[in-house]
């Protein structure tokens, strides 16, 4: 059965985000997933986590100044005590968590260096995050986004993000498959699934158009979510969405996998 996560980033905004977590326990969930954790003591999560008993599953490394625009520095030649600071960091948080995933936000392509080099770079970082996480048994995440929510995102089609994972050759380094940024740029949902499910470390949900729950748009989860549990997937599948409206009452669609 399909293991959902509830994305504190977006779900349960009716409350603060340190408050989210006993709602998301409320509603069934066993596990969370965020963006970042970085504004709050490592500590304050800690307890809230145990508190309710929720397994912290994935959040991302830090991604720049996101105010400003950055969505990511991973792809950057002139980055790289940044991006290798953001690693030292996100493995303090996650090792305190007890997280084993973290997400690796490349970053928007600038017009000025070549796309090998920038590439390159983004397969030496990965490189180095996955030689300090995989003494603590962390796998990094490459995650392709769609180029319509964040024009510019280096890695935007799901081959790309293959070969960034090969590239690295590390054994703890794995592509996350967000279904909804996915159905924007490729479509053919399933065969791209069953085709990179040896590589897929973790995936992601929200129906398209809209970036809301499941049974807004045009993806049939109803057939999805029985054929990627067919396949023999045993992952997560965080729901990384927008409700429509109150989060609670949006949950219909993922009843019978919170049960």
């Amino acid at each position: 059965m399909p293991k959902l996560a509830a994305n504190l980033t977006m779900m349960f905004n009716e409350v603060p985000f340190l408050d989210r977590f006993e709602q998301a326990a409320r509603a069934g969930f066993k596990g969370v997933e965020y963006l970042f954790p970085y504004e709050f003591p490592v500590a304050q999560i800690q307890e809230r986590l145990q508190r309710h008993g929720l397994e912290q599953v994935l959040f991302d490394l830090p991604a720049g100044d996101w105010a400003k625009g950055d969505r990511g520095n991973a792809i950057f030649p002139a980055r790289r005590g940044e991006f290798q600071d953001g690693v030292g960091k996100a493995l303090e948080y996650a090792k305190a968590l007890g997280c084993k995933r973290l997400t690796v936000l490349a970053g928007k392509q600038p017009g000025e260096v070549p796309i090998e080099r920038l590439h390159q770079t983004y397969v030496e970082n990965l490189k180095y995050a996955a030689a300090q996480a995989a003494p603590l048994g962390i796998t990094l995440m490459v995650e392709a986004i769609n180029t319509r929510d964040i024009p510019g995102f280096f890695v935007h089609r799901t081959g790309h993000a293959m070969q960034a994972v090969k590239d690295t050759g590390a054994r703890n380094v794995a592509l996350q498959y967000d279904i909804y940024h996915m159905q924007i740029m490729e479509g053919d949902l399933a065969t791209a699934i069953k085709a990179n499910l040896s590589s897929i470390g973790h995936m992601q949900l929200a129906d398209n158009p809209g970036r809301n729950e499941p049974g807004t748009g045009e993806i049939n989860y109803g057939f999805l979510l029985p054929h990627i549990d067919g396949l023999g997937y045993d992952g997560w599948i965080g729901c990384e969405y927008r409700p429509k409206g109150n989060t609670v009452q949006g949950l219909g669609w993922a009843r019978q996998w919170l049960r």
